[in-house]
C-alpha cells in the first residue's frame, strides 16, 4: 500500500497513477474521505476518553448531591465513547480496505499505456535465418516430442488442458535449467531458499495477488490456503512482522517453487505446447534494500536477467512495460523477451519489478536505522520461469535433423551432453 500522508499531500499524484494505469480514479476521493472520517472519529473517541477520565477523578471528592449529577454524566459519557470507538473502528477498517485497493505509484518514466505501449530498451543476440540455413524450423511441441522430452496428451488425460509430462532428457532439462540458475544466483550472492507452495491469505493479499491477479489464483478454501503464482508470495512474506536492521540488508534470496496460475482470460492463447500452463517451476530472485537503493537494484537484478538469458545463448530483448499492464504492486516493470522462431515473436521470458515499499507496508516490513524505523523496499525478478526457457531453447538451438544443440552452460548439469538426440521410434 501507499504512504497515507503522501495521498493526503499530494492526491494529484495518486490520481494521475491511478489514471496511467487505466484504474478508478475516483477511488482516490473515497480514500481520502474515509481518512479524514478516520481521523476525526480518533480525535473525538481521543476527546471523550480524556474527558472520561477526568470525570472520574471527580467524582470521589464530590459531594452527595452533585456526584448523582456527575454519575449521570458518566453513564452519557460512556455511551459516547462507545459510540465513537465503534465509528472510529468502523473508519478505520474502510480506509484499510479503500487502501488496499489502490495500486502502487508507477515511476515517472513508465510508459503510459496498454499491453502493447510497451518501449523497448535494447536488443541482445542474432535471430537465426532458418531459410537461410536450409530447413523449415520446428515447434517446441514437435521437437519436444521427437527428442522424448514432453508429452502434453497424457498431461491432459491426467490432469487437464494446460497441464504436460517432461520426460527423459525433458526433466533431466528443467533439473539442469533449476541448478544452473541456482549456482549462477548463488554466485551473485543470493541465499539459495525452498519456499513453501500453499500460503495463508494474509501472505497473498500482503504482496497484492488477491487484487487484480486475484482470478488467476487457486484457492483451497477448506484450508483457507492459496497455491503461489510465484515464490514471490513466499519470499516477501519471509520478514513479515519483522524489523530488519539496516547493516544486514541488502537481502536477496533466490527462490525455487512450483507455481500454479488458472490463466484466466487466456483462453485460446497459446493452447499449443507448453508456453502457457497452469503448473510450472520456476527461479525467482527477491530482495530487499532501504527505499532509496530500489531503482539501483532493479536495475541490478535486470543485469543478472540479461547474464541468465545471454548464458543461454537466446536472442532477446528488454522492453520497459507500460502503466497499464502493471501488476498492482509494481512502481516499474522490466521485461526480457525472448525471440520464438515459429512464432516469429518476442515473448516474455523474465521479468523483474521494483515494488518500492508497497509490499513491505502491507506485510509490516521494516528497517531500523539507528533510532529511525521505516519500511523498506522489495523488488524481484523472475531468473528462469522453467516452460517457457525450455519452449526458447528448443526452438532457437534445433538442428535440422530435429535435434538440439546444448549451450554451454548447461553442458555439465547433462552429463555433458553437446546435442539433444531424437529417440528412436
Amino acid at each position: 500500500m501507499i504512504d497515507l500522508r503522501l495521498l493526503r499531500e499530494d492526491p494529484d499524484r495518486v490520481r494521475a497513477s491511478q489514471r496511467a494505469r487505466g484504474e478508478d480514479v475516483a477511488l482516490v476521493d473515497s480514500l481520502l474521505s474515509a481518512d479524514e472520517r478516520r481521523r476525526s472519529s480518533g480525535v473525538r473517541f481521543d476527546e471523550l476518553r480524556a474527558e472520561q477520565r477526568s470525570l472520574g477523578k471527580l467524582i470521589p471528592k464530590a459531594s452527595a448531591d452533585e456526584k448523582a449529577e456527575l454519575l449521570k454524566k458518566a453513564s452519557q459519557l460512556a455511551a459516547d465513547v462507545k459510540v465513537a470507538d465503534a465509528e472510529r473502528d468502523a473508519a478505520d477498517t474502510e480506509t484499510r480496505e479503500l487502501l488496499l485497493q489502490l495500486g502502487n505509484l508507477v515511476h515517472p518514466d513508465v510508459p503510459v499505456g496498454g499491453e502493447e505501449d510497451f518501449v523497448t530498451l535494447e536488443t541482445h543476440g542474432d535471430i537465426r535465418d532458418f531459410g537461410a540455413e536450409g530447413f523449415e524450423p520446428k515447434d517446441h511441441l514437435e521437437l519436444g516430442q521427437l527428442l522424448g522430452a514432453i508429452d502434453v496428451e497424457r498431461g491432459a488425460k491426467v490432469s487437464g488442458s494446460r497441464f504436460y509430462f517432461l520426460t527423459g532428457i525433458g526433466a533431466l532439462l528443467e533439473l539442469a535449467l533449476v541448478n544452473a540458475a541456482i549456482a549462477q544466483a548463488t554466485a551473485a550472492g543470493f541465499t539459495p531458499m525452498l519456499t513453501p507452495a500453499l500460503v495463508r491469505p494474509q501472505s497473498m493479499a500482503g504482496t497484492g495477488f488477491l487484487g487484480q491477479a486475484a482470478q488467476d489464483v487457486y484457492h483451497l478454501e477448506k484450508d483457507d490456503l492459496y497455491l503461489v503464482g510465484t515464490s514471490e508470495v513466499a519470499l516477501a512474506a519471509y520478514h513479515m512482522d519483522e524489523i530488519i536492521d539496516a547493516d544486514r540488508l541488502p537481502l536477496r534470496y533466490a527462490g525455487f517453487s512450483p507455481c500454479f496460475r488458472r490463466e484466466a482470460g487466456s483462453h485460446g492463447k497459446d493452447t499449443k505446447g507448453i508456453f502457457r500452463v497452469h503448473q510450472f517451476d520456476k527461479v525467482e530472485m527477491f530482495t530487499y534494500v532501504t527505499p532509496e537503493e530500489s531503482q539501483a537494484e532493479h536495475q541490478r537484478l535486470l543485469e543478472w536477467e540479461k547474464q541468465w538469458l545471454t548464458s543461454l545463448e537466446l536472442p532477446f530483448r528488454v522492453i520497459d512495460v507500460a502503466t497499464g499492464d502493471l501488476g498492482s504492486s509494481a512502481a516499474r516493470k522490466f521485461d526480457c523477451e525472448a525471440w520464438i522462431p515459429t512464432q516469429g515473436k518476442y515473448r516474455e521470458l523474465t521479468s523483474t519489478s521494483d515494488c518500492t515499499e508497497y509490499q513491505s507496508r502491507r506485510l509490516s516490513i521494516r528497517v531500523r536505522e539507528g533510532k529511525q524505523v521505516r519500511p523498506l523496499a522489495t523488488l524481484n525478478g523472475t531468473l528462469c520461469a522453467v516452460p517457457r526457457t525450455i519452449v526458447a531453447i528448443l526452438e532457437n538451438h534445433q538442428q535440422a535433423d530435429g535435434s538440439v544443440r546444448v549451450p554451454e552452460v548447461l553442458q555439465p548439469y547433462l552429463g555433458g551432453r553437446e546435442v539433444l538426440e531424437p529417440v528412436a521410434k
